[in-house]
């Protein structure tokens, strides 16, 4: 990335049976909570953007690339794949800290610690999650003033860049707090291997770890509620929020008290992996219990296919995936669906009961097998 090779261009079952937080705790003062604004104050905006930025606007585009000592093509690859949208030759948009954070990409580059494509995917992949996470916790704070204060969401959003200032440290110590924990369990993913699991991924072909079309061997399970487009459309906005947001609190606490990682969702849909077909199992289950019990939302329907999958730029790819998403609406409200491969990696064990049906044509794959899972002995995932 020189001048002269630049390139442009966890753990409850539900919210409502979860401990509160403050339980044990001494009582917080109680804090005088401001009345909203009747108008943003343009000068807090500026001392706010100052705090949040680390100092005054004061440099162009070209000052930052000229202090990073990279061309101007390519400090633009890189602030387009962070998200930043696109600066003119003459705006002051940019401080200092910005020419140390490009300065801190380009040196793992100068180092040959990353490639540039890598340091560019590496960008991207902060940018998309940064901004995500930000949007959720706006949204969570302003529904939280909504619903306590009794204002209106104007109201609340007004309210929120006040009070932001007192909440920015906690949130900053919670993010890094939170990423040293998810790269340190990546790292324990990757030293300890699930032994069961790569033998079960070796079945059925010839050949040795190293030499697999796919490189990673994982359970993809898919949870799936049932009959949300009818009932969101019977739902004002705030109750639907309510519903989305319970459903995710559910899948997420249920996969991590699991061990597995949540993927991602999309709206009524969940999409999850573990480490073994164990293990996926039980998340399965669980998944499948929880919605069948719950008071307010409907059942789900749950799959779940043993195989290799591809992991790129944070989702999975593969015929496993897709296989999975198949056999979720194969599958009936409150059950857990598997195909025969991945019921012959469970066939021994007693936590399991296996319910074979009759073999189902499934679009892409021809004929397929589906298995029904369900609870054999012992008591499954403890939610406490």
């Amino acid at each position: 990335m020189s001048a002269s090779n630049g390139v442009e261009g966890p753990d409850t079952a539900t919210a409502e049976a979860a401990e509160p937080l403050t339980r044990s705790m001494p009582a917080p003062k109680k804090r005088r909570v401001p009345a909203p604004p009747a108008d943003i104050d343009r000068e807090m905006i500026r001392k706010l953007e100052i705090e949040l930025l680390g100092a005054e606007r004061t440099l162009r585009r070209r000052d930052v690339a000229a202090g990073a000592g990279v061309s101007l093509l390519s400090a633009r690859k890189l602030w387009r794949a962070m998200g930043f949208p696109n600066i003119g030759d003459e705006d002051v948009a940019f401080t200092e800290k910005d020419k140390v954070a490009l300065t801190t990409i380009i040196e793992l580059v100068r180092n040959e610690q990353l490639t540039e494509d890598a340091a560019i995917s590496i960008t991207r992949a902060v940018g998309q999650m940064t901004d995500r996470m930000v949007v959720w916790q706006i949204e969570a704070l302003v529904e939280e003033m909504v619903v306590q204060r009794g204002i209106t969401d104007a109201a609340a959003r007004r309210s929120l860049v006040t009070e932001l200032p007192h909440l920015i440290e906690p949130l900053e110590k919670t993010l890094v707090y939170a990423w040293r924990r998810q790269l340190n369990a990546g790292v324990q993913r990757l030293a300890l291997r699930a032994e069961s699991g790569l033998q079960a991924s070796a079945e059925g072909r010839v050949g040795d770890e190293d030499d697999a079309p796919l490189p990673l061997a994982r359970a993809v399970g898919f949870a799936d509620l049932v009959s949300y487009t009818s009932l969101s459309r019977q739902m004002n906005e705030r109750t639907l929020a309510q519903l989305v947001q319970r459903f995710e609190n559910i899948c997420a606490e249920i996969i991590s008290v699991g061990g597995g990682r949540l993927v991602k969702t999309i709206g009524d849909e969940v999409l999850y992996i573990a480490e073994s077909p164990e293990a996926g199992a039980e998340i399965s289950l669980a998944l499948a219990k929880a919605f069948t019990e719950d008071d307010l939302l409907p059942s789900a329907r749950v799959s779940m296919v043993w195989g290799r999958i591809l992991s790129r730029l944070g989702d999975i790819y593969g015929p496993t995936v897709n296989l999975a998403s198949r056999l979720t609406s194969l599958a009936e409200p409150g059950t857990v669906l598997i195909d025969a491969s991945t019921a012959a990696t469970l066939r021994d064990n007693e936590r399991f009961v296996l319910m074979p049906h009759k073999a189902r044509t499934v679009r892409g794959f021809g004929e397929v097998h589906p298995v029904t899972l369900a609870r054999g002995t012992g008591t499954g995932l403890i939610l406490d």
